[in-house]
């Protein structure tokens, strides 16, 4: 309830139609519609764009050269000020609802008319779809250089352990024996794709600069020269679906959650790899931490907070398509939450590359536990059907030998293909209506070490693909000039 001497709310500068002082009179639909508590870190971007406008508006003479020094001074004079204060600055005021009206109210209060004239030909809809924009540019180069640094780090592991052989794994199951460095190389692979979605957006080159509150304006507007001062390329087409699109914010979400997915993957590979029962990786003791009540343990906990902010990111995506989902097409209030979503996911995102980031670089394959158990799960039997192949035996059938081969160790209680015989070989060969094709060069094709060498396609996980990758990776992230 207001006191008897309690100061009269002063009215929103957009709602001189309402007979009292609007949703200005009560403080929770003042605090209801407010934006501030996150889009205020858009200030740099609103500031980026408020400018671009202002020096339009004077060069199509809807504003004097004085008045656009004025605003210029008073824009600068803000931006020092928030950069400076942070949270602290006076101008953040809840009933102002927005980035955009506290920085135009604090412009008028430094310029006074010439800080009125700001707004000429432009809207809160088109201002921020606007800066949302701009802050995609910047954000994205925040992206690409934290997938640098991961990349930095795949490689400097890969030139350390990669050549150390271990098991690869299809549905968890051993398949083929490949090198460290070929599994090191597909993660980053992977992210390499993820860092392409972000230059891939299209939309985050398009001014939506001009485009008014839905349907443009009947002022002599010079869009082009907006999105020229903005650096951006060229002007959105349609007005409407300029302020009441946002396919960058979902586009962007998208991007984000790919690459939270493909971090949780390789934190969900790593944690059964630093388990006990694998020992194959040895995380530092930065990376892990105790528990409160078993004195004797290292858990992955930033591994599993990389796997657990997954979540967040995709529940950012999904939210903001659920959002857009029933709107009509011109602005509605619901797409002020955009920011709330795309701040979180990105934010997480970061965290996540920089963690990763660290773990990679101070984690260490063990070679000799990986040795201990490399002989388990014949790892060999894809490249004796090879063999075989070699040797005119159509693949079907050598699939079908080296079957058997693999079931008569187990029925002699062997671990390795190896050990059986020449004649044990020819046997299965026959047995199967094939010719006995099996010679002693047969075991340059058995165990794992051999195999890993034999591999040649392109892109291969053994020897030769991996120093190839190596070689292409090294060359791809050398600092240019």
């Amino acid at each position: 309830m207001t006191t008897p001497n309690a100061p009269t709310p002063a009215p929103k500068p957009w709602e001189h139609t309402k007979s009292g002082q609007g949703s200005a009179a009560d403080p929770l639909a003042a605090r209801f519609v407010s934006s501030l508590d996150y889009d205020k870190r858009l200030y740099t971007h609103d500031i980026q764009g408020s400018i671009a406008h202002a020096r339009m508006l004077k060069h199509v003479n809807l504003i004097t050269p004085e008045d656009l020094k004025e605003i210029e001074r008073g824009l600068n004079e803000i931006k020092s000020e928030i950069t400076d204060q942070g949270d602290h600055w006076p101008g953040w005021k809840v009933e102002l609802e927005d980035v955009h009206m506290c920085i135009e109210a604090a412009l008028i209060e430094k310029t006074g008319d010439a800080g009125r004239k700001l707004h000429t030909g432009r809207s809160r809809n088109d201002q921020v779809a606007t800066d949302l924009v701009l802050w995609v540019n910047e954000s994205c180069q925040g992206i690409v250089s934290r997938f640098k640094n991961l990349a930095d780090a795949f490689v400097e592991l890969a030139e350390r352990d990669g050549s150390i052989v271990m098991p690869s794994y299809t549905h968890l199951q051993r398949a083929q024996p490949i090198v460290v460095g070929a599994e090191l190389l597909a993660w980053l692979e992977a992210l390499c794709e993820c860092q392409r979605r972000f230059f891939s957006l299209t939309y985050n080159d398009v001014s939506p600069l001009g485009s008014g509150a839905i349907a443009g304006s009947s002022l002599p507007l010079d869009r082009k020269l907006s999105a020229e001062g903005l650096d951006l390329s060229t002007i959105s087409m349609n007005s409407i679906y300029a302020t009441a699109s946002r396919d960058v914010a979902v586009d962007y979400a998208y991007a984000l959650s790919m690459t939270s997915m493909w971090l949780s993957r390789w934190a969900e590979q790593w944690i059964i790899y630093s388990t006990t029962e694998f020992g194959f990786i040895t995380l530092d003791d930065l990376y892990t931490t105790g528990s409160s009540m078993m004195p004797q343990k290292q858990n992955p906990d930033m591994l599993e907070l990389i796997r657990g902010k997954t979540g967040l990111v995709y529940g950012s995506l999904m939210a903001l398509l659920t959002m857009c989902k029933g709107l009509t097409i011109g602005y509605n209030r619901d797409l002020q939450e955009d920011k709330r979503h795309v701040f979180a996911a990105y934010d997480a995102v970061c965290d996540c590359l920089d963690m990763a980031a660290r773990i990679v670089k101070t984690t260490k394959f063990n070679e000799e536990k990986i040795k201990q158990g490399l002989d388990k799960g014949f790892l060999d039997a894809t490249s004796l059907a090879e063999y075989l192949v070699t040797k005119g035996v159509p693949f079907r059938t050598s699939h079908q030998v080296v079957g058997k081969l693999v079931q008569d160790c187990r029925d002699k209680g062997y671990e390795k293909l190896s050990l059986l015989t020449l004649d044990d070989f020819n046997a299965a060969c026959t047995d199967s209506g094939s010719k006995p094709v099996a010679e002693q060069d047969v075991y340059d094709w058995l165990g794992p070490e051999n195999v890993v060498k034999r591999y040649q396609t392109a892109g291969n996980a053994g020897l030769s693909g991996f120093q190839e990758q190596l070689k292409s990776w090294k060359e791809r992230l050398k600092p240019t000039d």
